[in-house]
Order: structure tokens, then sequence, then C-alpha cells
């Protein structure tokens, strides 16, 4: 139940704050529990604007994060719902997104970018591998996320060593092994350039993101721009390697390596996630040191 009160609005158990993020659908609220002060982050959707479409995304969206407990994983706290709107009690994540971060700093160094690295790629790996049910080993369903961007990545803190964690699971869908997905969608920046020529793709999608978004983090910028969508893959195909910024002469060669490998456009040449973990960028942690 929405309601007022002399302190601010209610739902639920959840006095409201100030605004937090907004989407087109969606505004995102701080808000606090009224016994315990436990701070949370309140996803208001108005569910009378969403199409058949988006009504699914959400559905799985909610599926999705149920099923998921995991510490580099949004957690979903609780639902409430009132006439025409959905509320989804989320974890709170005070550092605010990587987007947040990486205007703030910059290109950060790369000892901090390998920190972020781990934990995305380790926990985008986890899901891809196996289906979310309670994290059980079930072999049999992939999940791929299809909109992993800088600011649907959160952070706990705003330091170098802050957790991070993925959120917004609207564009995530299940994908049998060696299945092929042919929706587009994502936001273009960050889009593998499969998705954008409208041919199925498969988990490997994810992967181009996760380099895009490291080459954002190392160089400040993003590894290929456009005035628009048709412009960016245009770009994308035309492009015969993978250019830096000239400041990035100080980026290690095992560093640019890994960007060049995981944005290659042809994803039959991408690195595989096993690759990816055993690429000396990252090899330090592998992924069963972390998942125990």
């Amino acid at each position: 139940m929405s309601q007022a009160t002399g302190r601010g609005r209610v739902v639920g158990d959840y006095l409201v704050g100030r605004q937090i993020g907004s989407g087109s659908f969606s505004v995102v609220w701080h808000a606090r529990h009224r016994v315990h002060g436990t701070e949370v982050a309140m996803k208001e959707i108005a569910t009378g604007r969403l199409n058949k479409k988006l009504q699914e995304s959400l559905m799985s969206e909610i599926f999705i994060l149920k099923r998921i407990n995991h510490p580099h994983i949004i957690r979903l706290h609780d639902i409430i719902e009132v006439p025409g709107k959905l509320h989804l009690i989320l974890e709170y994540c005070k550092g605010g997104d990587l987007s947040m971060y990486i205007q703030r700093h910059g290109c950060v160094p790369e000892e901090t970018a390998k920190h972020f690295m781990k934990q995305l790629g380790i926990d985008v790996w986890k899901i891809l591998s196996f289906a979310a049910a309670g994290l059980q080993v079930l072999r049999d369903n992939n999940l791929i996320h299809r909109d992993l961007k800088p600011q649907n990545l959160l952070l706990c803190t705003d330091d170098d060593n802050a957790a991070l964690k993925i959120a917004d699971f609207g564009f995530a869908r299940s994908l049998q092994p060696r299945g092929l997905a042919e929706t587009l969608c994502g936001s273009p920046l960050y889009m593998a350039p499969e998705i954008m020529q409208l041919q199925k793709y498969d988990a490997k999608a994810d992967l181009w993101s996760v380099g895009a978004i490291l080459f954002q983090l190392v160089t400040g910028k993003t590894p290929f721009t456009g005035s628009n969508q048709i412009q960016l893959l245009q770009n994308i195909v035309k492009a015969t390697e993978l250019h830096f910024p000239p400041d990035a002469k100080i980026l290690s060669a095992d560093c640019k390596d890994l960007c060049q490998k995981l944005l290659r456009r042809n994803p039959v040449e991408r690195l595989t996630f096993e690759e990816f973990f055993n690429h000396p960028f990252l090899s330090q942690t592998q992924p069963d040191q972390v998942f125990r």
C-alpha cells in the first residue's frame, strides 16, 4: 500500500526519500525500512504504460532476480504492488553506477580496471555457464544479459576497491547451449555488432560488452562511436584494428591484447569465457577460487 505521511510517502514498510535514478517507465528512489532503517533502492514501475513486450521483460527480470543470491548480483528484497504501479525493493549501492564512477575519475589505473573486470567477468561467466536457479549447476540452460553497460553496473562504495553489482536484467533471457538469440536489444555503444546487424547471436555478445567496458575504463572513451546507430555500426565494420587513444601508451601489452580479443567483430574469433579467465591480464584469480 502506498500512502503519504507527515514525513513523506510510504510504500509498504518503506519510507520513500530522494530520487536516485529514472528510466522510460520507471523511477528509482532511495528508501528506508520504517522499522529496521535498512537503506534500499525502490524501483517504481508504471505498469499501465508497459506494452506486452515490456511486461515480458519486467517479468523476466523478476523471475531471474528471485532466483539469484550472489554477492555481485543486485539483490531483490521484496515486491510491492499497488494499482498501476509495481515496486521492486532492491539492494542499495551508495557508490552509484560505473558510468558515474568513470565520469568522476576519468580513465582508471589498470589495477582498478582489473579489479572491476574480475568481478564483472567472473559473475557473467558464472551466470552464463549455469542456470541461475538457486545457483544450482544445471548445465542444460544458460543466461545471457544482453545489456551490459556501465549504467547497469552498481558500486557498493565510491573507491577503487568497491564491490561491483550487476543490475537490470530486463533484457536477460535463457539461452539453450549452442542456442542463438535474435532479438535486437541493448545499448548501441556496448552492443555487439552481430546484434546490431540483426544476426543470430549467443552468449559471446556479452563478452563484446565486457570488452567495451574494459576499454572505456582504461582509456576514458568508448571503443567505437557514431552520430547514430547506423554510423556506429559502419565504423565498427570498416575498422581493421582496434585503435587506442594516443595517451594509451602507458597501457600494458596484456591489457591491450585483452581489449583487442574481446572486441573482435566476428564472434567466432572472439575470446571464449574460458579463454577470458585464462588471459594473462586476469589469470591471477580463477573462477574456482572465487566460487567455493
